[in-house]
């Protein structure tokens, strides 16, 4: 007769390592029950058309559970590619017009609250400067989050939180009420959203991953585009509160989308620490956070203050300083899909990444020789093309940088908690550099092009931290 020892030494356990890039999850075994062990014993031995038989049932019985596990708990390579896959893109999309769209619209509030409520640029900053926190910073958390399996847990309650936050603020009459509400709860509720979004979207590519999460980044061009045209069409006919609380209604219409059709393709990580402090200690990781929390630090400054500034110094009327806007954004669509697709063609995305950095700062040093409106057009056009190519390759330059997809999201979320104190306390500096110098912008256009500029020095070391002093190399 047949022993439970004699099935399980028919039936190895099946360990897999599948995963490209140490993708390793170890495949267990499923046993077989006490019924199917009975079957296979009652199974005669002294014949050899019996030996046959038997081999061939337990043959069987290590097929079925072989298969069975891949299905469960082994999604196999990414697919690179597919209809699954493009949509996850798509639907990355829709988060980031969700989350980093609306941010990038908060020229629209800066300029409101400072000439229609009278708040100084720098307090306003901080409303802005602390929802690029949440969306950036409290990616530590909902990284690790993702990676344990809890990906809707995230998504669908980050949705509705920002969603409130815009209700919210459209009753709101005192700073601190926007504060609490467009600054503390849009950005908790966005940084809910947006790192698992980028793991769960990255988890589905590898060669075409900077086309995929460019086509994710490209979400802050298109939200940067409507909510504006939005705010633009209805403020003078409907006024603020209810404007913004058609912002909310348009935020959980196209939240009920992404929730929807966003699917992680991973198994959970359960255990595991909150934060990978051991990344770290790897030299390319820490100066590439280093070199884009500096760039993240300028970069921004134009988004809050381009408005005001056609305003304010160039003397041009509102309609004016939103269209100039839009075209900031706009532009971002071009400016992230083409350097993404030279980057998964020929270069790798930190060798794109480089030279969009340097030619951002270089633009704004130029800022402060536009005196027209023209010269604003044109400015905004070279500023949003160069910026949009870091926004949307600098999350697949990070990606790269971690081997192990199981850590994706928590290597991920504490760098973009890193990039998220560079956005945090950026603007409201240019807002202060502005104030203590009477209302003018050199200052504060001069610090924005030093700190890109610093960081785009330090991204060229990072670089050569990972590929030495060689120049053709893909990285």
């Amino acid at each position: 007769m047949a022993t439970k020892q004699d099935v399980e030494k028919a039936l190895p356990s099946a360990n897999t390592n599948q995963y490209e890039d140490q993708e390793s999850i170890k495949t267990p075994s499923i046993p077989l029950s006490r019924h199917e062990e009975q079957e296979i014993a009652r199974i005669p031995t002294h014949t050899s058309q019996a030996s046959r038989t038997k081999r061939s049932i337990a043959g069987l019985a290590k097929s079925l559970t072989t298969r069975s596990n891949a299905s469960v708990t082994d999604p196999g390579p990414r697919p690179d590619g597919g209809t699954k896959a493009w949509i996850q893109a798509i639907m990355g999309h829709l988060v980031i017009f969700n989350t980093w769209g609306m941010i990038s619209t908060f020229g629209v509030f800066q300029q409101y609250y400072t000439l229609d409520l009278r708040l100084e640029p720098s307090a306003v900053s901080w409303i802005g400067s602390f929802q690029m926190l949440g969306h950036f910073s409290l990616g530590m958390f909902s990284g690790r989050l993702f990676d344990a399996g809890y990906f809707y847990w995230c998504i669908i309650p980050g949705m509705f939180i920002s969603a409130t936050g815009m209700f919210m603020t459209s009753l709101c009459t005192k700073y601190w009420q926007f504060f609490l509400a467009q600054g503390i709860m849009i950005g908790l509720g966005n940084g809910m959203q947006f790192a698992p979004t980028l793991g769960l979207v990255s988890t589905y590519f590898k060669r075409n991953r900077s086309v995929a999460l460019a086509i994710m980044a490209s979400g802050s061009a298109t939200g940067g585009l409507v909510y504006p045209t939005v705010a633009r069409q209805l403020l003078p006919r409907i006024g603020f509160p209810w404007t913004v609380r058609v912002m909310g209604f348009m935020m959980v219409l196209v939240g009920i989308c992404y929730c929807a059709l966003l699917t992680p393709r991973l198994p959970p990580r359960k255990t595991g620490p909150v934060l990978e402090l051991s990344a770290f200690r790897e030299l390319p990781y820490s100066v590439f956070l280093l070199a884009v929390f500096l760039i993240a630090m300028g970069q921004y400054f134009a988004f809050y203050y381009i408005s005001s500034f056609a305003v304010d110094i160039l003397d041009l009327p509102y309609a004016t300083s939103i269209n100039v806007l839009l075209v900031l954004n706009g532009i971002g669509v071009l400016g992230r899909l083409v350097p993404s697709y030279f980057a998964d063609k020929y270069t790798g995305p930190y060798n794109i990444l480089i030279p969009s950095c340097f030619l951002s700062a270089l633009v704004l040093y130029f800022w402060p020789l536009v005196e027209s409106a023209a010269g604003l057009y044109a400015w905004a056009v070279c500023y949003g093309f160069f910026v949009a190519g870091f926004q949307g390759i600098f999350p697949a330059a990070m990606t790269t940088l971690t081997k192990d997809m199981s850590k994706l999201g928590t290597r991920n979320g504490q760098g973009l908690a890193v990039i998220g104190l560079g956005t945090f306390i950026g603007p409201p500096i240019a807002g202060a550099l502005i104030q203590s110098y009477g209302g003018g912008y050199l200052s504060a256009q001069m610090f924005a092009g030093t700190a890109v500029l610093l960081g785009s020095f330090i991204l060229v070391m990072g670089r050569c931290s990972i590929t030495g002093l060689t120049l053709k190399v893909r990285v």
